[in-house]
């Protein structure tokens, strides 16, 4: 059985490759079904709680999905570009952060804040780019 993958909400690819570079779209933690990791409701009236630590993980896991495609993985990054839309998440998109990357051996890395991203329970989107040998 395969695996239900997310379609893009526009005209672009999630991955493009040139030579042995392997360029990752934005990503956000939305799944298949177009629900939303990281969104917790904690009450009866629907109020939410946007997760940036949930939301780190589930982008991350995207990711890896969609370099997977191209016979790549996490440990293939070069270079993450981090998009967060309120950097008092930071703390938290951090520590899901290092759960995949090292320090010492990971990516390089740049973390911007943005003032929303495509949908309002987003907090969280990550671009990569990868280098894996044809």
């Amino acid at each position: 059985m395969s695996e239900k993958t997310v379609t893009p909400r526009g005209a672009y690819p999630h991955t493009k490759r040139v030579g042995d570079f392997i360029f990752v779209s934005g990503t956000s933690s939305r799944r298949p079904d177009n629900t939303i990791a990281g969104v917790d409701i904690i009450d009866e009236m629907g109020t939410k709680k946007l997760n940036a630590y949930t939301q780190t993980q589930e982008v991350l896991k995207n990711i890896e999905r969609n370099l997977a495609k191209e016979g790549a993985s996490l440990i293939d990054v070069v270079d993450v570009t981090s998009f967060l839309v309120n950097m008092n998440d930071f703390a938290d998109y951090n520590k899901a952060y290092a759960e995949f990357f090292d320090k010492d051996t990971g990516p390089t890395r740049t973390t911007v804040a943005v003032h929303q991203l495509p949908h309002p329970d987003l907090v969280v989107e990550i671009k990569v780019m990868a280098y894996k040998k044809l």
